[in-house]
């Protein structure tokens, strides 16, 4: 077959952010890395660390590893901004996962700084959305990977039970840094929960939101910068009691004390 190539009637502006966090609302960008895509077939890469003017979090330098002494002389977004606006302009984008995270937060940014980006229509190419297309994540996708098997008469309840029984046999077979015992497995799998449902997350030494509008913000910045929306969750019959008595807690100024962190063994609520 003919090699495929991708085709470019524009520029293609393929990029990635690090930042202080998580919150595309709060957070800021600490470094910023382009890879140009020209119609001819060059590439420019450009890379740029940024004052984000705020404190990075412990969770994101973490994963980054990029600090707040690691940025606290280079230029501010709004210094950058006009040049990385030209750079971006009358060209399309892709990035993975960029829809969700990466493009919101640089519109953020650009607002900040009194401009509008994008300035006209665009492409968006999210090569997150091309995975997820091409390469499935459901059940009949995990038999064949771990199992080399077609799973036949898929969402019948016994076929796809008899599947991810094989599937789990055939993980613990995989890994050799999967534990092999239930009650290890279920902490691999619900390491960073905080409640039996996963609606507290640990990040780091803080326990955050893992739904609504408050997603990935602690419950402490919450109890002083949102109570009432605490106050909602206390009041919610959606929300299981374990919730409630932490966010209650949270509200009388009490937080859990990380896993790492317990020395009695008892837990961490």
């Amino acid at each position: 077959m003919p090699e495929r190539k991708l085709v470019l009637s524009r520029p293609l502006v393929v990029f990635d952010l690090e930042t202080t966090g998580r919150d595309v609302a709060r957070d800021r960008i600490v470094e910023i890395s382009c890879v140009k895509l020209l119609p001819n077939g060059e590439r420019d890469i450009k890379t740029r660390r940024l004052n984000p003017e705020m404190p990075i979090s412990p969770e994101a330098t973490a994963v980054h590893g990029i600090s707040d002494a690691d940025v606290a002389h280079e230029p501010t977004f709004p210094q950058v901004a006009r040049s990385l606006f030209e750079y971006f302009r009358g060209a399309d984008i892709s990035g993975f996962n960029v829809e969700r995270f990466d493009l919101p937060m640089l519109k953020r940014e650009f607002t900040r700084a009194g401009m509008e980006y994008p300035a006209g229509p665009l492409a968006v190419i999210d090569t997150w959305q091309i995975f997820l297309k091409k390469e499935p994540r459901n059940l009949t996708a995990a038999y064949k990977y771990y199992c080399d098997k077609e799973l036949a008469n898929a969402h019948s309840a016994e076929a796809d039970a008899v599947a991810a029984a094989d599937v789990l046999l055939a993980q613990v077979s995989r890994y050799d840094d999967l534990p092999q015992s239930i009650e290890a497995l279920n902490g691999y799998c619900h390491q960073d929960w905080v409640d039996p449902e996963g609606r507290l997350l640990w990040r780091g030494e803080d326990v955050v939101l893992s739904f609504g509008k408050h997603r990935d913000r602690s419950l402490k910045q919450l109890a002083i910068e949102a109570p009432d929306y605490l106050r909602w969750i206390v009041t919610k019959a959606d929300f299981s009691e374990a919730v409630k008595h932490l966010v209650s807690d949270a509200l009388a100024g009490k937080f859990p004390t990380p896993p790492a962190a317990t020395t009695s063994g008892n837990g961490t609520h």
